[in-house]
């Protein structure tokens, strides 16, 4: 009954875009469409389509779900963790103040209970992309939801800080799953002309998730000690439940239907996700083009043209790792690097440790710090927001140099701030406030572009056929070098002072700028099954990037016109 609702409601609010889309025959440029008209889609993988309206139910449900299931199993006790239990104030919020009192364990079991999770979750991330491949992008979604289900109850009924710890392995596994599946999945449905706003959307709303285990701490505070961790963790089980459920209704990601030879049932989903009937066919033969199916091959026959090994992803770490060719190895070297420099840069230490960061700053007061946490949040948030609308009308590149450009300016002002209240032992207001809008700004620098291009790149530059495998490395080392940089950060601020934490991560931010402008061409316009020749290409990612527009816009155009006269 909720699903028929919300189905009654969206299917209104697309009619009205369609209406307005396709008037006059506008074709693609009514598809492409005004800011105005996505808002209206927000949340649904519709822009266009009569009969797909139920996705964007589950796609919205299942995104904001995995950030607050992200932040119950990662903020609670991990955003919150071990604030500074060296400094002379020791300041411990969220669940991991209340779990170690309740478990009676120590701070060095804290500091390895928040960031192991990222540890855990490369195993998910690894696994995500064979098991996608074997039995589709939907079903691995489905055990996703298993996984986060398990992992959530486990921690939430945990008696003692070994049962937690395996908690926190399964939940591991399902972050790794979640973060490979969703963007893969989501590139692999949307229009070219729609990409980066589809496939960032997952970031946003795992962003609206976590900023509501933020908000959320200040509601669970009141509980007793040996029941609110609980009650912070075992949440995390019910949205599981229904994004299973919601699961149901979604369609199979029609590239993988096409190399499992279902060419029947792909034909089906591109109807629902194109414009016009000519669209569907002309996506169609593009993907039947990148597993290497004949045009004039009959459907009955396709599975004779695509070994059985190859449909199930067999041999693809080969053809990633041990033998790649040129322009796989490029691909993977900008997909690799671009999430390296995407945690190496230092985000998830400035997001873990804001308390810390506002309590060197000078906010005393646990109230003061945890509402300056929410700003953080709201800030996160909202500047992801602005990206989903620019990603497509923008591009990746100008977004991501101005993003990491940005990085490097905060970065460089909170830690000079840092280092002269060091200098000074008493926070003036200036810098308080300085040092507020800096994590404000650094925050939002890192959400309105390297936060979800990352996801978005990584999901549409590898060849179909290692997709999802390509994506799984580049989730890889997203999670090992967050895990990395959390748990080694109370150690390099022992080092090297906090201030000097901050200049390090400035400047591997600024050595990130030289490498997205280098090697990342540009993908906006492009179809997938254009990557393998854009990446091809010889020169500069700048150079490859004007060309690639230029031959985007022609493409894009031709569409136009092909479609409106249809």
């Amino acid at each position: 009954m909720l699903l028929d609702f919300f189905d009654g409601l969206f299917y209104r609010l697309v009619r009205t875009t369609t209406k307005n889309s396709h008037g006059a025959g506008s074709g693609r440029e009514g598809f492409a469409g005004e800011a105005s008209e996505k808002l209206l889609c927000i949340g649904l993988l519709y822009l266009g389509v009569h009969d797909f309206r139920r996705l964007g139910i589950w796609f919205l449900i299942t995104t904001t779900s995995l950030g607050f299931n992200y932040v119950l199993r990662f903020d609670f006790m991990g955003i919150f963790r071990l604030l500074d239990s060296h400094a002379d104030v020791a300041v411990m919020s969220g669940a991991n103040m209340y779990i170690k009192d309740d478990l009676k364990i120590s701070d060095t079991q804290i500091e390895i209970l928040s960031g192991i999770i990222n540890l855990y979750s490369i195993i998910g991330s690894i696994a995500a992309g064979r098991t996608s491949d074997w039995i589709g992008r939907r079903n691995t979604m489905i055990l996703a939801c298993a996984i986060f289900f398990t992992g959530a109850l486990t921690m939430g009924l945990a008696p003692s800080y070994a049962v937690l710890m395996v908690g926190r392995f399964v939940a591991g596994i399902g972050v790794g799953y979640a973060l490979m599946i969703a963007p893969v999945y989501a590139a692999e449905v949307a229009p070219s002309s729609s990409r980066g706003f589809l496939s960032s959307f997952p970031e946003v709303f795992i962003n609206f998730g976590v900023l509501l285990g933020y908000v959320s701490n200040f509601a669970f505070n009141g509980l007793p000690a040996h029941l609110n961790w609980r009650v912070m963790l075992a949440v995390g089980a019910v949205p599981p439940v229904f994004l299973s459920a919601g699961v149901l209704f979604m369609p199979e990601s029609p590239r993988w239907l096409v190399i499992r030879g279902r060419i029947g049932e792909a034909k089906e989903v591109l109807r629902k996700t194109s414009d016009t009937p000519a669209e569907a066919e002309l996506r169609l033969a593009a993907i039947k083009e990148a597993a290497g199916i004949p045009p004039d091959c009959a459907d009955d026959d396709v599975a004779a043209w695509i070994p059985k090994r190859r449909s199930r992803g067999e041999g693809v770490w080969k053809e990633l790792l041990v033998r790649p060719t040129p322009v796989v190895r490029r691909i993977l070297f900008a997909a690799l690097g671009l999430q390296f420099f995407q945690q190496a840069s230092g985000i998830d230490s400035v997001v873990l440790y804001s308390p810390t960061i506002f309590e060197k700053a000078g906010l005393q007061s646990k109230t003061q710090r945890l509402g300056a946490t929410v700003a953080v949040g709201f800030s996160k948030t909202s500047c992801i927001l602005v990206a989903t609308f620019l990603l497509d009308r923008v591009g990746r590149r100008p977004l991501l140099l101005s993003s990491a450009g940005g990085m490097v300016a905060s970065l460089l002002t909170l830690a000079s701030c840092l280092r002269a209240i060091e200098r000074q032992g008493e926070a003036a207001t200036w810098a308080v406030v300085l040092c507020i809008v800096t994590e404000l700004t650094f925050v939002g620098s890192f959400s309105i572009g390297l936060g979800p291009i990352a996801w978005v790149y990584c999901s549409e530059i590898f060849p179909l056929r290692l997709r999802a495998q390509g994506a799984s490395l580049g989730a890889a080392m997203n999670r090992l070098m967050s895990g990395a940089v959390t748990m080694s950060f109370l150690s390099l601020y022992k080092a090297i002072s906090i201030a000097g934490s901050f200049y390090l991560y400035a400047g591997i931010a600024a050595a990130g700028w030289l490498f997205f402008f280098i090697f990342l061409p540009e993908t906006r316009g492009r179809s997938l099954e254009d990557m393998e020749e854009l990446f091809g290409k010889k020169g500069k990612a700048a150079e490859i990037q004007k060309g690639g527009i230029e031959m985007a816009n022609e493409d894009a155009k031709a569409n136009v016109i092909v479609i409106g006269r249809d």
